[in-house]
């Protein structure tokens, strides 16, 4: 996003970076590798045959070697499991790449970590910045990718390096139909963006049982997002007042469904009162992106404002749709300022509502 924060002085260590090759020839697809999982893993009825597995760094050195071996166009789940240890890399999955799935196959998510460090701001050879697509140290475009059992990171330095622009995404979608599982999100501003082609065109993630953590709007974007059964940590600025927002959707105006945080749990470790559940974004100004945020069956913790809600850039949150439904903990007060979704509303605004679409997708109905 294009607004400036002011600067985090706490720097993030992550594990020890696991050496990759310089150089590599690239095997082609076995063709009978064991197919562990159905060809609509998690829950998507689609691809067709049975899934290839590929290993890194058994068989791949990174992930992207894993990732450039699919074939464009293809048609059958492709498994990349990934070993545990620290991949320094962007990994990109094109549009023409779907049924990818990412695997890490230590103990904990985090014993497997993806993680690069580059800002929203940095410039490339033309003079011009890499932007957010730029910045995700994995960008996914493809339809029906899922990941599970491991860490995305963005280790940007907001503190190190003057930089207009430190906005430092993990990950970045666009593609429909994609799934997240026991996964973390670990970065500041801007860690996790959902979005979509174009601000008409409709796609769907489904996050469960996972970890995002950021300071600045770092859950945001147009695309139907649910998350659910997860811990989402607002982390501290150091600012006595405002600390951050937690969400930035730019749903399109014709779309029921945005953003829904549900049955999860919110912490920080900023101070009581000082934290935004959320504010309406409008990229380049544009009034048909009107932000839909639902918190419901939620724990909020003191940090979060008695008046919740924020605008931005000339943007009144009053004309957003943000509201919330039956949430606890000690920062869900309901005040003036909080708009409570009623039963009736809620009962249309469930988990699959959200994920539906015209397919009757349902990943929150797989067994896992």
């Amino acid at each position: 996003m294009t607004h400036l924060r002011t600067t985090r002085t706490r720097a993030r260590t992550m594990a020890p970076v696991l050496a990759l090759a310089a150089a590599f020839l690239i095997p082609a697809v076995p063709d009978a590798v064991a197919a562990q999982a159905p060809a609509g893993a998690a829950g998507a009825p689609h691809g067709h045959g049975r899934a290839t597995v590929l290993n890194v760094p058994r068989d791949y050195p990174t992930v992207q070697a894993a990732v450039d071996a699919v074939p464009e166009g293809n048609d059958r789940r492709v498994v990349v499991r990934i070993a545990p240890g620290t991949y320094r890399e962007h990994v990109r999955i094109g549009k023409n790449k779907p049924y990818v799935s990412f695997e890490g196959t230590g103990r904990h998510r985090d014993d497997t970590v993806i993680v690069f460090n580059t800002p929203n701001g940095e410039l490339k050879p033309d003079g011009t910045t890499v932007g957010s697509s730029g910045s995700a140290t994995v960008l996914v475009e493809g339809h029906d990718f899922t990941a599970r059992h491991l860490t995305f990171a963005n280790d940007f330095d907001e503190a190190a390096v003057e930089i207009s622009g430190e906005q430092a995404l993990a990950v970045k979608t666009t593609g429909d139909r994609v799934t997240f599982t026991d996964t973390a999100f670990l970065g500041n501003q801007d860690t996790l963006m959902t979005d979509t082609p174009a601000l008409t065109t409709k796609a769907r993630v489904y996050i469960e049982d996972s970890y995002i953590e950021g300071d600045v709007d770092f859950i945001y974007g147009r695309a139907t997002t649910v998350i659910e059964r997860s811990v989402i940590k607002a982390l501290s600025r150091g600012d006595a007042a405002n600390n951050g927002y937690i969400t930035a959707a730019s749903t399109w105006k014709d779309n029921p469904y945005g953003i829904l945080i549900t049955r999860s749990r919110v912490i920080s470790d900023a101070p009581a009162g000082t934290f935004h559940l959320g504010r309406p974004w409008h990229p380049s100004g544009n009034p048909d992106a009107v932000g839909q945020v639902l918190i419901r069956q939620t724990s909020l913790p003191a940090a979060v404002k008695a008046s919740p809600w924020t605008d931005m850039s000339g943007f009144s949150w009053r004309d957003a749709r943000f509201t919330e439904y039956r949430n606890t903990g000690p920062g869900s007060a309901v005040t003036a300022d909080r708009p409570q979704m009623s039963p009736a509303d809620a009962a249309q605004h469930e988990v699959g509502d959200y994920l539906a679409g015209d397919d009757a997708w349902a990943p929150h109905r797989a067994r896992h």
